[in-house]
């Protein structure tokens, strides 16, 4: 048996654990997995010799989401469409006060990111999230992961330059993100195109997760005339007793759209130089179960109709 305090050192630590779960399997049913097993081992182990619980709890959720991982690569699963992470709703309130910390934390979270680390092996995403995420020491994650330091270092090394050579550089400016997600939206619902392509950039990207399973994009769409035609389409054909309710999703302001009540579409939208530089649409009604829909906000006014 557990007693209240091997529950509660447990439960201080969980929400660390969920997030090296989550950066390290971009689903969060996989990660809670995880964690939940990581509490099995926890509650049902020998912890006698345990001196430092989290680093024992995070070294256990590591490893057991490298097995996850493996397992989900070996399978070799076709996904129809483009793949973008499940939405995770973050909120870093008094847990990241300083500024920097927070766009390390939302940067480290974000869907762009995510996206690339999906092509690294599992030992390099541990080790770059271990290292950059939460900024272990190489010698405290070559002791998770049962490898020498100077191994640690070449993986981080690796995943590292994969990273910095693929991931877009989005500005972390959330006041700026939610203005133009806002602004986005209303022109969209008001078939105002000339409008929309005011605030995308000429390069702009829309990503479309459906998994084949909702409406969506089975390839990206590029180009601002391309975009801005396929959102104010989408709107026209609206949804059935839609509302919208903003929410913080990896790291950044996001719209959840929601149809009778039941989550339909996540939009979020990355930001260059004061436009919109990619839309990210996720559909797939299997990625939307997570979500806590009556936690957000509440629905504000929505314009006619929606994408």
């Amino acid at each position: 048996m557990t007693t209240d305090t091997e529950t509660d050192v447990f439960e201080e630590h969980r929400p660390v654990l969920l997030g090296v779960a989550y950066r390290m399997l971009g689903r969060v049913a996989d990660a809670e997995d995880v964690v939940q097993e990581a509490w099995l081992r926890w509650s049902g182990g020998d912890r006698s010799d345990v001196r430092d619980p989290r680093g024992y709890l995070v070294r256990v959720t590591t490893r057991l989401a490298i097995d996850r991982l493996r397992q989900i690569k070996s399978r070799g699963e076709t996904y129809v469409g483009p793949w973008l992470p499940e939405p995770y709703v973050t909120d870093f309130g008094d847990r990241a006060p300083d500024t920097a910390e927070q766009a390390v934390l939302a940067d480290s979270v974000s869907l762009a990111v995510l996206v690339v680390m999906e092509s690294l092996s599992p030992l390099e995403r541990a080790v770059f999230v271990l290292r950059e995420a939460f900024g272990y020491p190489y010698a405290d994650i070559a002791a998770m992961l049962d490898r020498g330091e100077a191994a640690v270092r070449q993986l981080a090394g690796r995943a590292r330059k994969h990273v910095e050579e693929r991931r877009p550089r989005y500005e972390v400016d959330p006041a700026q993100r939610r203005d133009l997600t806002e602004r986005f939206l209303a022109a969209a619902g008001g078939g105002d195109l000339e409008a929309l392509l005011e605030m995308l950039a000429p390069d702009v990207r829309l990503v479309g997760d459906s998994g084949g399973k909702a409406r969506a994009p089975l390839r990206e769409v590029a180009g601002a005339d391309k975009v801005g035609r396929f959102i104010i389409g989408a709107a026209r054909k609206g949804l059935p007793d839609f509302s919208v309710r903003h929410l913080e999703v990896n790291g950044g302001p996001a719209l959840l759209v929601l149809s009778g009540g039941k989550p339909d579409t996540i939009f979020q939208v990355d930001v260059v130089d004061g436009r919109i530089q990619t839309v990210y649409l996720i559909r797939n009604p299997d990625k939307l179960q997570a979500l806590d829909a009556p936690a957000a906000e509440e629905p504000r006014t929505p314009p006619a109709s929606a994408p």
